[in-house]
């Protein structure tokens, strides 16, 4: 298959931020071959897509959501983040695989088409006789046609062990972490153009054992995967964790050897400025989730000091119960820190993809997002990009991952939408039923 996108902006987000007027973008099978201005090499193509009026960028990368959390939107509005999990972690104990599916299948629809075409899923809701959690977030990937990492998440440390999780809803430690490996040797795919990858992701220092977070560390090296977690998400967990280990979570994490170039943290909004100079150096990344965090009132993370210490930054839309929009390009405009740069490569580093995908670039994964920039909203706009993260989301006019379309006129291409919002509008009903 041949495909060429021409006579459209681009912006290649490679190592030189190199931007092209009007240009084209050459695709055959999965993979980009050819980019430049001006007119598409002559040739035979399958398809011939008019980018004009039009901006392709790189596929957007989501570091870190929460899909099942589709099923829940717009419950404690008002809360902060630990009186928020107090109210939902009783909800979210009565998740089943089917729940889970339909929630996984709407957020990711909701995701490509606003220009997303990886996503990284923390999913650490594990409800006895639930059914098999991760796989329904493989086949609703499968579904919509995006690229998936599933942070297999855990937790061991409820109530009575002084976290915030009900009992019913953590693991045993042990359970937890055979869990994971049992992912990992079902799921986890090392191919460049993988579709679903594993990565090991005990939800939080304030959910978790010691053990659990140690033993997740050493066995995500030994699989060779990647590590996730939350940390320095709010100034609770801080107190939390300086009242019972001693240290902040950035050190905490130190300790248990959870920094390093395999690992990204979710939020990092408190973080001192010795703590921010200890990631940079050991390249550890950080998913930044700017409209979550104003929801629920963590913060502002210090995205800037992150940069100008080199760690590697990636944009995160969090759980569609703090976000209730669930829309990537979104957050776009809400970090406006090289915010494109993040949405893209930023992203691609913190999973690992960098080589794969985050750029326009010869030998890429064809996972390029065409933005159209047509009509009203941005008539007039001279910067193609400051249209995208400055002014309103433009709709999607073609979302391909591997080259295949997935978006397309603004619509989704590969699954029925209204199919999967009555599939969503019955599983939260369903999920809320005995409230």
């Amino acid at each position: 298959m041949r495909t060429v996108i021409e006579n459209a902006a681009i912006a290649t987000v490679d190592a030189s931020g190199t931007e092209i007027p009007s240009g084209y973008v050459v695709i055959e099978d999965e993979l980009i071959v050819a980019v430049g201005e001006g007119q598409a090499p002559a040739g035979e193509y399958d398809e011939r897509i008019d980018g004009r009026g039009r901006l392709v960028t790189p596929g957007l990368v989501n570091t870190h959501h929460h899909l099942y959390q589709w099923a829940t939107r717009g419950l404690a509005a008002d809360h902060t983040l630990f009186e928020w999990l107090v109210e939902l972690y009783p909800i979210w104990g009565r998740l089943d695989a089917e729940i889970t599916h339909a929630a996984a299948t709407a957020g990711l629809a909701r995701l490509a088409m606003t220009g997303c075409t990886t996503v990284a899923d923390h999913h650490y809701v594990f409800p006895r006789d639930a059914g098999d959690q991760v796989e329904a977030l493989v086949s609703a990937n499968s579904r919509i046609g995006t690229r998936i990492h599933i942070v297999r998440g855990s937790m061991d440390r409820g109530e009575s062990d002084g976290g915030l999780p009900p009992d019913n809803l953590v693991e045993e430690t042990e359970a937890a972490l055979l869990g994971t490996e049992q992912a990992i040797d079902r799921h986890h795919d090392t191919s460049a153009n993988a579709r679903v990858r594993i990565a090991a992701g005990p939800c939080s220092p304030f959910s978790v054992s010691e053990r659990l977070m140690t033993g997740a560390a050493e066995l995500a090296r030994r699989k060779g995967v990647r590590l996730h977690t939350h940390l320095a998400e709010t100034l609770d967990e801080e107190e939390q964790c300086l009242a019972e280990a001693g240290c902040t979570p950035a050190e905490y994490a130190d300790k248990l050897g959870w920094l390093g170039d395999d690992v990204w943290l979710a939020h990092t909004v408190h973080l001192a400025p010795e703590a921010i100079r200890k990631l940079g150096s050991t390249r550890t990344g950080s998913a930044h989730c700017p409209t979550s965090n104003g929801r629920i009132g963590t913060g502002i993370a210090p995205v800037r000091a992150l940069l100008d210490a080199g760690v590697p930054v990636g944009l995160g839309v969090d759980g569609a119960a703090s976000n209730e929009s669930g829309g990537l390009g979104e957050e776009l405009r809400q970090s406006l820190f090289q915010a494109l740069g993040m949405g893209t490569m930023g992203g691609a580093r913190c999973l690992g993809r960098e080589t794969e995908i985050g750029s326009v670039e010869v030998g890429k994964l064809a996972d390029l997002a065409l933005w159209d920039l047509g009509g009203l909203l941005y008539a007039g706009i001279t910067d193609p990009v400051a249209a995208l993260v400055l002014g309103a989301t433009p709709p999607i006019a073609r979302l391909l991952v591997g080259g295949k379309t997935v978006v397309s006129g603004g619509e989704l291409r590969t699954a029925d939408e209204a199919s999967i919002a009555r599939e969503l509008s019955a599983a939260s009903a369903r999920i809320r039923e005995t409230r």
